[in-house]
């Protein structure tokens, strides 16, 4: 087997993170609360979006370019433990993690940059 379908192969066997991350102004404390079936990589893309001034949540984006990057921390809240979980279950659980976060911190309004609906994948 050549290097590059051996790199291939244990790519596509390494899990990642599964939960809950909050976005977090510790200027104001509003947070952003969401879910990633990939909590390694989210942080990132979310810090791309918001220095390239495109992220789609535009009150967190206002905030971010008021207040700039030093003023925000990115948290993990909680993971799921995928070993305890047929593959089915993950998006229901992944869900319900979220619905809990969002009623303990309540994020809507002047608490957080989270729209007040159902949990949704940010």
């Amino acid at each position: 087997m050549d290097r590059r379908k051996e790199l291939k192969s244990l790519y596509k066997q390494t899990t990642f993170p599964i939960g809950v991350f909050q976005i977090k102004n510790t200027r104001n404390n509003k947070v952003l609360i969401g879910t990633s079936k990939n909590l390694t990589t989210v942080f990132n893309r979310h810090q791309f979006q918001l220095k390239m001034n495109c992220h789609k949540n535009t009150v967190l984006q206002q905030e971010w370019n008021q207040y700039g990057p030093d003023a925000y921390s990115f948290d993990i809240l909680e993971t799921l433990k995928t070993d305890e979980l047929p593959p089915e279950k993950l998006p229901e659980a992944l869900t319900a993690l979220e619905e809990k976060w969002l009623a303990e911190l309540s994020p809507y309004n002047d608490h957080g940059y989270n729209r007040p609906s159902t949990a949704k994948k940010q």
